[in-house]
């Protein structure tokens, strides 16, 4: 859902942990845009559990040699 938005040109969703829910829904996007717009977007196309809580923007996302990314380093990082 999120990917489909003009200004963004790549994301990746990871799970990142959470006082309330022990993990958290968080997207990381290579783009720009606006978190909370994104956000109640996101809640209007998915169920709740599944709509991100957070939305972190970065200009790169890691990559391992393969060009797959490497979403422990997200984790890591965030």
């Amino acid at each position: 859902m999120i990917d489909r938005l003009p200004q963004v040109s790549e994301v990746a969703v990871i799970g990142l942990p959470d006082a309330k829910w022990v993990e958290a829904v968080t997207a990381v996007v290579m783009g720009s845009g606006d978190e909370a717009a994104m956000i109640a977007a996101a809640r209007r196309q998915l169920a709740a559990y599944k709509a991100p809580k957070r939305i972190v923007f970065v200009d790169e996302l890691p990559r391992n040699a393969m060009g797959k990314v490497q979403k422990n380093q997200l984790r890591q990082r965030f």
